[in-house]
């Protein structure tokens, strides 16, 4: 059995092939990063679905693409607990940029893949490997343009009184805000960055307000100054994005990306389906 995962921060999706890639069966779980989850709470998630755990000792080839797989420190630290939890399996893991490159690139194709979800990144790939530009220092820092980004954004512009009332009075019934709930997602619960991009769905359902129209122009133009601008080719090829983000703005995200002359490609909410193909092509 091989098991092909696609890990954001916020959810994992899983699918299982036989030695024909055949599908033997699809499940899901919350996300798997290694940047903010314990050895103890990714074992929980890992043992508390059903089909993983009823078929860990059958899967002979498991290939993990996951966020906060970018170095090699986390990469050792997912497969030591993958090895023991599928004990006849070849483990790989690598980062979320391969999957996002593998559904949306054709190998030989050059292009620049960006992932737009609850985190965000970007790659150059020349057709072979990708390249980046730009190394991650996690969601408090980085990840512009992002679920947890805009998630931020609302917060900060709600507590600093920088949001409309008309839109604040929305917010707040929406959505428990105290300060207390708040912080305590933040400083004491797991996944912090996937509780900040909750609030990013308030943004899209919102987008035709002028308040949440800048927000996200904004956004999107930053993410476009300080990932893909940084690619001398940038205008030159195509720019593929996979993610929740990009996939409900595609219109506001083509409207950026036009303005600053570039060309968008393949928009994907998730890559998994492309992901197995690709892996079928060469099984």
């Amino acid at each position: 059995m091989i098991l092909i995962v696609d890990s954001g921060a916020t959810k994992s999706d899983w699918i299982a092939l036989n030695e024909k890639g055949e599908e033997l069966f699809k499940t899901q779980t919350l996300g798997l990063s290694p940047e903010v989850l314990t050895r103890e709470v990714i074992e929980d998630r890992l043992a508390n679905n059903f089909e993983i755990s009823q078929n860990r000792e059958k899967v002979s080839q498991l290939h993990f693409y996951g966020a906060g797989c970018g170095t090699e420190r986390m990469k050792k630290f997912l497969s030591e607990i993958f090895t023991v939890f599928f004990p006849k399996a070849k483990i790989d893991v690598k980062e979320d940029t391969y999957a996002a490159i593998y559904a949306t690139t054709d190998i030989g194709k050059q292009g620049i893949v960006c992932i737009l979800g609850t985190g965000s990144n970007c790659s150059y790939y020349d057709g072979h490997q990708p390249f980046q530009k730009v190394t991650s220092l996690g969601y408090i820092l980085m990840d512009d343009a992002s679920g947890n980004y805009f998630g931020r954004k609302l917060l900060r512009d709600l507590y600093f009184h920088k949001i409309p009332q008309d839109l604040a009075i929305k917010f707040t019934k929406e959505y428990p805000l105290e300060a207390d709930i708040i912080k305590d997602h933040l400083y004491k619960q797991p996944n912090p960055n996937t509780y900040l991009a909750t609030f990013a769905r308030f943004l899209i359902e919102n987008k035709d307000h002028r308040y949440c129209r800048g927000v996200i122009n904004k956004g999107l133009q930053q993410f476009v100054n300080n990932y893909i601008m940084q690619f001398e080719l940038a205008t030159k090829v195509p720019c593929h994005f996979v993610g929740s983000i990009a996939y409900y703005l595609k219109d506001e995200l083509e409207a950026v990306l036009n303005n600053n002359d570039l060309v968008i490609g393949k928009v994907l909410r998730k890559p998994i389906d492309g992901l197995v193909e690709f892996h079928r092509k060469t099984m």
